[in-house]
């Protein structure tokens, strides 16, 4: 079992930067792929980044250049650094993690933590 808790949202103008960060309970939690997802108001939540173990990082083509995903395994922590926010990344947030290999779709990941709002501004 993994539970995990987002932290790190809020407010943010155009063009800025929020890191986001994502505390996973579990002795396990080095050999999780480790996935951020978001969803935005009235649309399908889509993927955004996922890390695996070996550290090998996977990132969607709208977010690809400006948001990087880290994990500290020693402290069980996945962090996204987002810079050069836009309007369309306003979302809900969401860690994911799953045991094997990775997918891009939310429906293979195992656990999820509740969201953090991420809101860009004009």
């Amino acid at each position: 079992q993994v539970q995990l808790v987002e932290s790190g949202g809020g407010l943010v103008q155009a063009g800025g930067s929020l890191r986001l960060s994502c505390a996973a309970s579990g002795r396990t939690f080095s050999s999780y792929v480790m996935g951020w997802f978001r969803q935005a108001p009235g649309k399908e939540r889509e993927f955004v980044a996922a890390i695996r173990s070996s550290s090998t990082t996977y990132y969607a083509a709208s977010v690809k250049g400006r948001f990087t995903i880290s994990r500290d395994n020693a402290k069980n922590m996945v962090y996204l650094q987002m810079n050069s926010l836009k309007l369309e990344d306003t979302a809900v947030y969401s860690c994911a993690a799953r045991s094997g290999t990775f997918y891009i779709t939310d429906g293979r990941y195992d656990y999820w933590g509740q969201g953090t709002q991420v809101t860009v501004s004009s």
